[in-house]
């Protein structure tokens, strides 16, 4: 788990690969992670090694609300990581969250065939036979937890990036750990 001990090293990792963006949650289960405090600093570290960072929210049920506390931490936007709720529940939180927030909206999502309009789309297409979703207009996503080495992970992480707007690198830990 990142925490406030070690965001640094997540920075590191995201400025020595090139990426300009992190997507850190915050939010899990209708539980806040971190103080606002912790936010703000975590926004003011990302910043200061020139990365924007969105909150990534984490719902699994519909009794869960957006933390509207987290809209003054400086963040550069937020991100509603919901697959789980049915799509009627999606769509009331991403007008919840546009209405609500002046900053950037992004959606993570399994469906493939959303209709939701985030300022961000980031489609989980991680594994085999997910190729055909990856296209311009979308960020392509990737995970350690599908591949079964470093050349397999390498190979798609290269095909997203070539064939999209961009690509969502999931699980940092899950990385660290198979020392990718």
């Amino acid at each position: 788990m990142v925490n406030e001990s070690n965001f640094g090293r997540l920075l590191d990792t995201a400025t020595s690969h090139g990426f300009n963006t992190i997507f850190f949650q915050v939010y899990r289960s209708g539980t806040l992670l971190f103080t606002s405090g912790s936010l703000s600093q975590f926004v003011a570290s990302a910043h200061a090694q020139s990365l924007k960072i969105f909150f990534a929210l984490y719902f699994t049920n519909t009794t869960q609300t957006i933390p509207s506390s987290i809209y003054s931490d400086g963040e550069d936007g937020i991100n509603l990581d919901m697959s789980t709720l049915t799509p009627s529940a999606q769509t009331d939180l991403l007008a919840n969250l546009s209405s609500s927030y002046s900053g950037k909206t992004a959606v993570t999502a399994t469906d493939l065939t959303t209709t939701l309009k985030p300022d961000l789309l980031i489609l989980e297409t991680y594994g085999t036979g997910y190729n055909q979703y990856i296209h311009p207009g979308i960020i392509a996503g990737v995970g350690v937890f599908t591949t079964s080495s470093k050349q397999q992970y390498d190979q798609e992480f290269q095909y997203a990036l070539a064939n999209s707007d961009g690509v969502m690198v999931f699980d940092y830990a899950g990385l660290v750990k198979a020392g990718y």
